[in-house]
């Protein structure tokens, strides 16, 4: 079974039910170990994430969850920075999972334990890209979804979201409200078959993101030398350090990749936390963005993603609006069709990547099919 204990007062997950949050001190759980494998010779691409991970750990369930995540491709393209010199980057392109994110790593591990206990209806709080990964594995399983969403989240993703019968609920005002909104709901119901399946809360979904750091592994020969993604609740960013991490104490590689996290100027608290120290904080808003993904003010793993990018030797960068719009634009000129929160890493890789250790790997975490019309724009 899986290990979970409260990062806070170090109490272990309950065995019935499957709450987001420790019933004691209101902590949230983390795992204690990763149920992590290395894949064999029968690794199909049908099983996917399944490839990676011991499915007896998530306990009794029928059969594995899955929508075939994961095994996305590695894309290499010579890159020109702003000082002409040309370095090879290697992109993965998360955004070409089932439902057009990284998410549905977290999703298919999630919902596997959540059905595990008997949990027949989840909620989620979700700018777009989450909420539209659960809605579709929720289905998957049989599962009743509600997902609350920025009223101004991507038509696009509120689409899916519906069309696999997900019950939308639309917030208006910050993305801070929506959370706020889900828990006046949440607290209404009493049953043990419903749950807030937080992927920000949830430790499952770290487990699912983890299989990200196998996967390139695999497909480089050995570890990247550095790792570049945008960061919201750190989530992705976390998973894939906890991933290497496990890789390096089985002797899989010999050094952690440097990690990079990228924020949109107008949120960017982990950016302003590492770079200023507590602070930072004070200057840190919740202001407009067309990177929704990353509009996190209040990163739930907060501490323990930036202790991660320390323990990998990397940092965060910190990007502006008109530099994101650059991005998506120069993603498409190289055929990444991606969305806005993805694009933010273009700018960091034009300034610095010369100064990065290869080989360099950008994370491409959403599809930009959801976002045309700010391509329009």
């Amino acid at each position: 079974m899986l290990s979970v204990r409260c990062s806070n007062c170090g109490k272990p997950y309950p065995q019935q039910g499957a709450p987001e949050r420790c019933g004691v001190c209101g902590g949230i759980y983390d795992l204690t170990a990763l149920p992590l494998v290395e894949p064999g010779a029968s690794k199909l691409p049908s099983n996917g994430i399944w490839n990676y991970l011991e499915a007896s750990a998530f306990g009794q369930s029928p059969g594995m969850l899955t929508l075939g995540e994961g095994s996305t491709p590695l894309v290499w393209s010579s890159f020109e920075d702003e000082n002409g010199q040309v370095v090879e980057v290697g992109f993965k392109c998360e955004y070409l999972n089932p439902t057009g994110s990284f998410k549905d790593r977290g999703s298919a591990a999630c919902v596997q334990f959540l059905l595990s206990r008997g949990i027949q209806t989840v909620y989620e709080d979700s700018s777009g890209n989450a909420g539209a990964s659960l809605a579709a594995y929720a289905a998957r399983a049989g599962l009743e979804a509600h997902i609350y969403v920025p009223a101004s989240a991507s038509g696009v993703k509120k689409e899916q979201m519906m069309k696999v019968g997900a019950k939308l609920h639309l917030v208006e005002g910050p993305r801070s409200a929506v959370t706020d909104v889900l828990r006046r709901d949440l607290i209404a119901q009493n049953s043990p078959s419903v749950c807030y399946a937080s992927h920000a809360a949830m430790p499952f979904n770290l487990v699912g993101y983890a299989t990200l750091a196998i996967e390139l592994v695999e497909q480089i020969g050995h570890s990247p030398g550095s790792i570049l993604l945008p960061a919201g609740q750190g989530g992705l960013l976390l998973g894939l350090a906890l991933g290497f991490e496990w890789l390096k104490e089985r002797g899989k590689i010999e050094t952690l990749p440097q990690i990079y996290g990228v924020q949109a100027r107008a949120c960017a608290p982990l950016w302003a936390v590492f770079s200023y120290g507590a602070a930072g904080l004070a200057w840190v808003s919740e202001g407009e963005t067309i990177a929704e993904g990353i509009r996190i003010k209040y990163p739930l793993r907060g501490d323990a993603v930036l202790h991660a990018v320390e323990r990998s030797g990397g940092s965060f960068f910190v990007v502006d609006e008109e530099e994101i719009r650059a991005g998506m634009k120069t993603a498409a000129q190289m055929g990444f069709l991606i969305e806005p929160t993805s694009a933010v890493v273009f700018a960091v890789l034009s300034k610095s990547a010369h100064s990065m250790q290869k080989p360099i790997v950008t994370i491409l975490t959403g599809s930009g099919y959801k976002s045309l019309e700010i391509y329009e724009k």
